[in-house]
């Protein structure tokens, strides 16, 4: 899967938020030089994209 495509159009939440913690989740993925990323052909975005959508990450914002 390149970008989950499906998740984001049957999304309901807040688009702002997730898609604030798809982009911290990037970073943070890019940084640690996750070995997820080769199997993902090098696409860190949708990959925390994936994780994201798929709650295989929790996030939540601060205040």
């Amino acid at each position: 899967m390149i970008f989950p495509l499906e998740e984001l159009i049957e999304y309901e939440g807040n688009m702002y938020e997730i898609t604030a913690a798809a982009s911290r989740r990037s970073y943070q993925l890019s940084m640690l030089k996750d070995p997820d990323i080769e199997d993902n052909e090098g696409k860190v975005v949708s990959l925390a994209a994936r994780q994201v959508f798929t709650s295989e990450i929790e996030f939540h914002l601060e205040d």
